[in-house]
């Protein structure tokens, strides 16, 4: 079904298939932090970095614990969370320099993103911060927030842009107009810090949406990506505890903090912080009964090598297809209608958030996706909630093509020219024992299942390819 067609039943079902009348639906928040390890929240087992308020989120709402980006890495994870489809099946299965032809591969207008399904029932939707989705230069505005369903858009528009967390260092967009640098240049590490700017946004766009509910805002934070760089009121506290240093070279395009322990931490601290604001927002608006608020990371941890365990009990980290890559810390909160203190290990992924905001919003029909709804299990509702009978994922950087399969508790990893591995992440989560050779007959079926999981790409093959300088 193409854009057209889709959103036009969409609008057709929102006038006669709603569970309840329009000003009910709830308000929904999407929160994504950047390459934040499922390690690195206290919830999920971090001991030395802060984070107080997602903590005190997961006393009160729901953690899942076996929840998936939709890749390992920026971009195609981004897509599948926007688009409910896998990277077997999205239109962006790769960063922008990793494609048949070098060239960056957008979102274009046959496609259909979560905002336009909301948009188009309805609610008032923005982005804020990161979109990653409209690579090309002097390319069709088409992969635009603002032709992909948001009303509102303020951030950066391009991956390398979010490379830089001071505004005078790199470009920002407010809807499809660029605002330079505000020097003009890369300067150093001095100016304003663009996470708050961002958060100052988000807040400003749920002030001015408070009275004319739903809204759907993306809140897409750059934290704590690359370059490790946060102010000093957020490197304050951590700042002589004895933890060894870890030196950062100030390389390419990074712009490092010198020490990097205590700037990781800084800006983990200060995305906690800023997710607490968020929620204090909507409590002092009176809409936070009204307001589902999701919290989630786009992959796995860049940074750590060890010090603050980042992945927890997983192996691997972000381009890894093992745990460590692709399981995500996430929380719902929802005041009064999520348990709260609750835990799900209900398998779900980023392609399944189409499929729960259309049943938050009581779309009764969905465009075709990948993904399952998990509102039920968000609920407590764990007999109520549908199963997958398989996640997938491939990747293609480095030592790619490699693709996984999920299903139950199986874990299967094919690197090219490689025999298959193997995992049961029930009494193995770290993928330490390889079980193919004692299971060829799970092995077999999820080979099986792993060849009929994609279609075919013509910029994104099974086969070796090399960046674009």
């Amino acid at each position: 079904m193409n854009k057209t067609s889709a959103i036009s039943l969409l609008v057709s079902v929102f006038f006669c298939s709603f569970a309840y009348a329009a000003d009910d639906r709830p308000n929904i928040v999407l929160i994504l932090a950047d390459d934040l390890g499922f390690g690195d929240v206290g919830a999920f087992g971090q001991t030395k970095i802060r984070t107080p308020r997602l903590d005190e989120m997961a006393r009160e709402g729901i953690r899942f614990t076996s929840h998936y980006a939709g890749s390992p890495v920026c971009g195609p994870s981004r897509a599948s969370l926007m688009t409910g489809l896998h990277t077997g099946h999205s239109p962006i299965r790769g960063n922008p320099r990793w494609t048949r032809s070098g060239e960056p591969v957008d979102l274009t207008g046959d496609d259909t993103t979560v905002a336009e399904v909301l948009r188009n029932t309805g609610y008032r939707t923005a982005i804020v911060g990161k979109w990653g989705l409209a690579e090309r230069q002097g390319g069709s505005l088409a992969a635009m927030p603002s032709r992909q369903g948001f009303d509102e858009f303020f951030g950066y528009r391009r991956h390398l842009d979010a490379h830089y967390h001071y505004r005078d260092q790199t470009v920002l967009y407010r809807n499809d107009v660029a605002e330079p640098p505000t020097d003009g240049g890369r300067g150093k590490n001095n100016s304003r810090y663009i996470q708050d700017l961002l958060t100052d946004e988000a807040l400003a766009f749920i002030d001015r949406n408070a009275n004319r509910q739903p809204f759907f805002l993306y809140f897409a934070s750059a934290l704590p990506h690359y370059p490790v760089a946060a102010p000093e009121d957020s490197r304050a506290p951590y700042r002589d505890l004895g933890w060894p240093e870890r030196r950062m070279e100030i390389g390419g395009h990074y712009h490092h903090d010198a020490e990097g322990n205590v700037s990781y931490a800084a800006m983990v601290s200060r995305l906690d912080r800023d997710v607490g604001r968020i929620l204090d927002r909507l409590e002092a608006r009176g809409i936070a009964k009204n307001t589902i608020v999701i919290f989630t990371s786009d992959n796995g941890h860049e940074y750590d090598r060890g010090f603050f365990d980042s992945n927890g009990p997983f192996r691997g980290r972000k381009r890894d297809l093992y745990e460590g890559g692709i399981r995500v810390p996430t929380i719902a909160w929802w005041r009064g209608s999520v348990p709260a203190g609750a835990e799900t290990g209900h398998v779900s992924a980023f392609w399944d958030f189409m499929a729960t905001a259309c049943d938050l919003a009581a779309i009764a029909e969905c465009p075709p996706t990948d993904g399952i709804s998990y509102l039920p299990a968000m609920l407590g509702d764990e007999a109520g909630q549908k199963r997958h009978e398989f996640l997938y994922w491939e990747f293609n950087e480095s030592r790619g093509p490699v693709q996984a399969i999920r299903s139950g508790s199986w874990k299967l990893i094919k690197f090219m020219d490689m025999e298959p591995e193997l995992y049961d992440l029930r009494i193995d989560p770290g993928e330490s024992v390889n079980l193919a050779s004692k299971h060829p007959d799970v092995t077999a079926r999820l080979m099986d299942k792993l060849r009929g999981a994609r279609t075919e790409h013509p910029e994104f093959p099974l086969e070796p390819v090399r960046p674009r300088p």
